[in-house]
């Protein structure tokens, strides 16, 4: 028998008709919408007089450019309030679930989705944001899609789509005290780049992988597309399994020891071959920081920002834009750096375990003066168990302010913009040039690096504040 990886059993089970020397015609289990890319999709629908094939395999929330203060007030941003208006109207006309502002559940819908149980192993799911790649962490492929290809889901429940390369990246080894899933995939892309990965579809092994939450696996794999990867997913397992197990949405009775004899199955063959590989060893990864204008530009926090010995032509000098964007010059180290932000949120860090590192690293702890701290949980869901557990009311004591869920600050498309010159250092994906708003000059870190870059005011090593 043909030796499969866990990306091919799964792609393979959902291939509807494959067009000789062309895409295949691609199933698609669950459908995530939000405010921003949907409601072109359903304005095509509407004008070709089609409607919504499965909507019950569609689910909807606002997260992008909600505001995360007063939120059972009217949006005052004139666009972001037609746009939730928009989707409200079209998951009612339609019978789509729509977890909305001030419901139970709403939040960001990467956070929402595995936090129901909606997200298994298994799934093709996709949503029209590039970050949909979480999911992968499941054992699911998961990808983001655009504006048509919203429409086309919509309307057929399947996708165009041409099969990915494969690639596995193996982590084995113990990770260090201080050192969290955030640093491993920031270790990563700073190792093969932000477009080492472009063309495939990436699957994480490895025992230090297999040794993280699942919250922690959706970190690693959220920032998957950070290094051009189509998606990224790590093969289910007993972890994942005792996630899912008596979620809302999660199989129940006979139906979850069916699902769990399958999920099982859902492994990488011995022998199966991948295009590519990389191996990497836990113990070399530190406490990472960003010091440029994309993911890929990264550094261990007690390393220097790389010189440009060996750099020349256009590489040099998109180079040198770079650090000039961020006011840093080549071979200085990046500790001692002042911050003027800090930003707890996003779907790759906006979790309750996050929100937990966080408290526990600053309890009996104040931030520092110069520093404006955000913590922004990744839904409604989180914020709840922040409150229940005391996590609130010792963030508020450190000097934290605690908003509501929503993407906020991680792209400026809502109101949580980081001015222009500011220093901001955030749990969130990207750092390019304005993504935080117009000026603002992102670092990317953990959430106990954020912590602790928050009490001293500049940019540290948290094992050393800690």
């Amino acid at each position: 028998m043909e030796k499969k990886t866990l990306f091919d059993k799964i792609w393979d089970a959902h291939v509807v008709k494959s067009v000789p020397s062309g895409p295949d015609v691609f199933f698609i289990d669950k459908h995530f919408i939000h405010e921003v890319t949907s409601p072109v999709a359903f304005l095509n629908l509407e004008k070709r007089g089609v409607g919504v094939l499965h909507p019950q395999r569609t689910v909807g929330t606002p997260d992008h450019n909600v505001p995360t203060v007063d939120q059972d007030k009217t949006i005052k941003d004139k666009l972001s309030r037609m746009q939730v208006e928009k989707l409200r109207e079209n998951c009612k006309k339609h019978g789509i679930e729509l977890h909305d502002l001030g419901s139970a559940h709403h939040g960001i819908v990467h956070v929402i989705g595995p936090e129901l149980g909606i997200t298994q192993p298994g799934m093709t799911i996709v949503c029209g944001d590039s970050h949909t790649s979480t999911h992968g962490a499941f054992g699911a492929i998961a990808f983001g899609i655009g504006t048509s290809e919203v429409e086309m889901v919509l309307a057929t429940q399947c996708i165009m789509q041409s099969k990915a390369k494969k690639m596995r990246i193996t982590v084995d080894g113990e990770l260090s005290a201080g050192v969290t899933s955030k640093d491993i995939i920031l270790y990563i892309i700073a190792k093969i780049s932000a477009a080492g990965a472009t063309g495939y579809f990436v699957e994480y092994a490895g025992s230090a992988i297999e040794s993280l939450s699942m919250e922690a696996r959706m970190t690693i794999c959220n920032m998957s597309i950070e290094m051009g990867a189509r998606g990224g997913l790590i093969a289910p397992d007993e972890t994942t399994f005792d996630y899912l197990k008596g979620k809302q949405y999660s199989p129940k009775g006979e139906e979850w020891d069916k699902a769990v004899a399958y999920w099982k199955s859902l492994k990488t063959d011995d022998g199966a071959v991948f295009d590519k590989e990389y191996h990497f060893d836990a113990a070399d990864i530190e406490p990472m920081i960003t010091y440029g204008t994309n993911p890929g530009m990264g550094i261990k926090v007690k390393g220097n920002i790389p010189s440009t010995e060996g750099m020349e032509g256009s590489n040099k000098t998109s180079y040198l834009k770079s650090l000039d964007y961020m006011g840093f010059a080549p071979g200085e180290a990046i500790q001692g750096k002042k911050v003027d932000f800090v930003f707890v949120g996003s779907c790759t860090n906006g979790r309750i375990e996050d929100i937990r590192s966080v408290a526990n690293y600053v309890k009996g702890k104040k931030k520092a003066d110069n520093i404006t701290a955000w913590i922004v949980p990744g839904s409604r869901e989180v914020e709840k168990m922040a409150h229940e557990e005391g996590l609130v009311k010792i963030l508020e004591e450190a000097g934290f302010e605690l908003r509501q869920p929503g993407c906020s600050a991680c792209l400026a498309m809502n109101d949580d913009k980081i001015p222009s010159g500011k220093y901001a250092v955030s749990t969130s994906n990207r750092n390019f040039e304005g993504r935080q708003g117009p000026g603002a000059r992102t670092m990317l870190a953990s959430p106990l690096t954020v912590a602790a870059v928050a009490v001293k005011g500049e940019i540290c090593d948290p094992r050393e504040i800690f």
